[in-house]
């Protein structure tokens, strides 16, 4: 995901993008715990677009 697809959404979109992403990212944690996890850089990947969403947030609140 790049930052110029989500600059254009509405803050309720960006909000519930940030919820699915965080849901994701305790999953992702949860299954590198119990090694099951095959790809670790899918953490990685799902931080960087938590906080371009949350990027995206801050940018229109202001």
């Amino acid at each position: 995901m790049k930052y110029t697809e989500i600059k254009d959404k509405s803050i309720e979109e960006l909000e519930g993008m940030l919820r699915e992403k965080r849901l994701l990212l305790f999953q992702l944690r949860a299954k590198l715990k119990t090694m099951q996890l095959q790809d670790t850089s899918e953490i990685r990947k799902t931080r960087r677009d938590i906080a371009r969403i949350m990027t995206a947030i801050n940018a229109q609140k202001q």
